[in-house]
């Protein structure tokens, strides 16, 4: 093997493990009142890394913040192009591949994040839980701007029955979800054969 391939093949193991600092100080947000002196040191790792993306207002949205999945989006993808790059066989192509994934994978993700709450949802009006609840206020807060949109969209000024609404953004979501994951999945296919 030679040096450059050793080099790029230890980089992307630290990248590796700094993205598991991240994930360790996304958990770590968890809990508010962890403050020790490994908790403080995490924070001053990872917040370089973290704050830039948390800036960005595409990654907010309904009292949710999905910067810190972007960022380790990113950091996913430089360190697949390291190990690929060690085997000799990172071309431009495979760097777009990567870049794709890296803005696309994260849009996915969350897609498919409120496609699960939506089901979620649907499935406590069925068993008729209590929608008082603190858990499904917080759940209906975060789906509703997004219900809202899909029900402005296909609807217009109709009224709609609150399950039906569910139902077909549920549906509209798996969908997107699914039809753009396969979509994504082509596009890398076709970028890494430049």
């Amino acid at each position: 093997m030679s040096p450059t391939a050793v080099v790029l093949k230890v980089l992307a193991f630290a990248v590796s493990t700094y993205s598991f600092l991240c994930v360790a100080r996304i958990f770590l947000a968890w809990f508010p009142h962890a403050s020790g002196s490994g908790a403080r040191m995490l924070v001053r790792l990872t917040e370089p890394w973290l704050a830039p993306f948390r800036r960005i207002s595409l990654f907010r949205g309904g009292g949710m913040d999905f910067s810190p999945v972007a960022a380790l989006a990113v950091l996913t993808g430089v360190s697949r192009a390291l190990m690929i790059a060690s085997y000799g066989v990172l071309t431009l192509g495979v760097v777009l591949s990567l870049f794709a994934q890296a803005i696309l994978e994260p849009l996915l993700f969350i897609i498919g994040f409120f496609a699960v709450l939506v089901l979620a949802r649907i499935v406590a009006y069925l068993f008729k839980w209590n929608s008082l609840h603190p858990l499904w206020r917080a759940v209906d807060a975060l789906i509703n701007p997004i219900m809202f949109s899909i029900k402005r969209l296909l609807y217009k000024d109709r009224i709609v029955n609150y399950l039906q609404g569910l139902v077909v953004g549920c549906a509209l979501l798996a969908a997107a979800r699914f039809g753009l994951g396969w979509l994504a999945g082509m596009l890398y296919r076709v970028l890494a054969a430049l």
